[in-house]
């Protein structure tokens, strides 16, 4: 390529879009040096050409039209951070037709329609990059394509939602509820006014679901991820972690087990001593092993203006070298391995269970035959006096077990008369 001027299209100009164009206008010389041209943008994709924004723009470089950007022939790489999943899948597609390279930060998008896209970008010889799709300012998509590279990703375990971790850490900080503490994220915004994609586990769902398919280079898809959301969350399940020694985050695990994975999201119980536990507020971190250099975690904040669009501009960068290098497209790497998902039989883990309980001799053998039944051993047992004496609360640890089989206890558990009320249940991420 003997160009010394790339044109991007960028299609949306929210939080994420305004901090784009503030690092191309602002770090001009930065991008020259790395790139050995100018970067300019040229057309700017908005849905009200008149309102006032937070960025300086040109109102010539403004438009409503999205072929004005998609049918314009000088535009080199098209960045799309409109949001959504349609309209998106539509405009990053006649992109890639129309054989302009494309950066996304959409993780709705890539998690549901990525190894399709990706696929069109291999066949048009065009790079699409998606860097800002997981984590935000943490590269860690780059990080597994091309970091990894060498290495056979075994696990990875992830802090990827920030308003779910955020309202975690105040949760053990301050022993308030979940309704309040949402409340205050809402107020300070970092939770939106319908929070669901967040607290029931969505988004980090379809991020979890990203970083599988690069991890293990499966086609990964929402639907094989396990999910359960942290609305259920109390203060008394978070002190009683404590207690064992854990700290109750939100977290994404994929594992690759021979060949059969798993992944899921859910509330976890993660031990004070895991570099994961300390990670609090709205930070992300992603903790990655790999069979040849162990383990390793990547920490940083996962949303925001400057921290998402600095993913967006890394990726422009590159799609830029490889422009001058002439090899757009040749970095795709599409699943290729066949995927086999664990069932609920296979999937092992330890479990944390909380119970009220008739405060009566006999009722913890009977709990415990229950478990035995089952070939499930404990771990760690703790019980309490609870409503006055009338009741005991009994909270237990288990040893590794299958996912149903712990299912099957607790359902058998509810219809014992000596238990009231099966409070909660939790994974626990930890050894035995």
């Amino acid at each position: 390529m003997d160009k010394q001027t790339v044109k991007v299209g960028l299609m949306g100009l929210g939080t994420v879009g305004t901090g784009v164009v503030r690092l191309i206008e602002g770090h001009q010389e930065d991008l020259r040096k790395q790139t050995g041209c100018n970067i300019v943008i040229e057309k700017i994709l908005v849905q009200d050409k008149g309102k006032e924004r937070n960025v300086s723009v040109p109102p010539e470089k403004l438009t409503d039209n999205p072929r004005d950007i998609l049918h314009h022939k000088d535009i080199d790489v098209v960045i799309e951070v409109i949001g959504g999943i349609e309209a998106a899948r539509t405009y990053v597609t006649e992109a890639l037709l129309n054989e302009k390279h494309v950066v996304t930060a959409n993780k709705d998008l890539m998690a549901l329609h990525g190894v399709e896209l990706l696929h069109v970008a291999e066949e048009q010889g065009c790079d699409l990059l998606y860097e800002a799709s997981v984590a935000g300012g943490i590269p860690i998509i780059r990080t597994l394509v091309e970091g990894f590279a060498s290495d056979r990703i075994t696990k990875v375990v992830g802090i990827v939602n920030g308003t779910t971790n955020y309202i975690l850490s105040k949760m053990s900080q301050e022993g308030a509820t979940f309704a309040a503490v949402l409340k205050e994220a809402q107020q300070l915004g970092y939770a939106e006014a319908d929070p669901t994609a967040d607290v029931a586990g969505l988004d980090a769902a379809r991020k979890m679901a990203i970083l599988g398919t690069l991890a293990f280079r499966m086609n990964v898809s929402l639907e094989d991820v396990d999910v359960a959301g942290i609305s259920s969350v109390t203060p008394e399940d978070i002190e009683y972690a404590k207690q064992l020694g854990y700290e109750m985050k939100l977290v994404g695990i994929a594992e690759d087990d021979d060949g059969t994975i798993d992944i899921s999201v859910q509330p976890t119980m993660i031990p004070q001593e895991h570099p994961l536990a300390s990670v609090n507020g709205v930070f992300n971190a992603v903790y990655v092993y790999g069979e040849a250099v162990g383990e390793t975690m990547f920490y940083g904040p996962g949303a925001g203006e400057l921290p998402t669009a600095t993913a967006v501009v890394s990726d422009l960068v590159n799609v830029v070298k490889n422009m001058r290098l002439g090899v757009n497209g040749r970095g795709t790497v599409a699943p290729y391995r066949e995927k086999r998902v664990k069932t609920a039989e296979q999937r092992y883990a330890k479990y944390f269970l909380r119970l009220h309980v008739a405060d009566r001799a006999g009722v913890l053998a009977k709990i415990t035959q229950l478990f035995a039944a089952h070939d499930i051993s404990l771990e760690k047992v703790l019980q309490v006096p609870h409503n006055g004496g009338h009741e005991a609360e009994i909270v237990i640890v288990t040893h590794s077990a299958s996912k149903d089989g712990f299912e099957r206890v607790v359902e058998q558990m509810q219809q014992l008369d000596v238990v009231h009320d099966v409070k909660s249940s939790y994974r626990v991420e930890g050894s035995d």
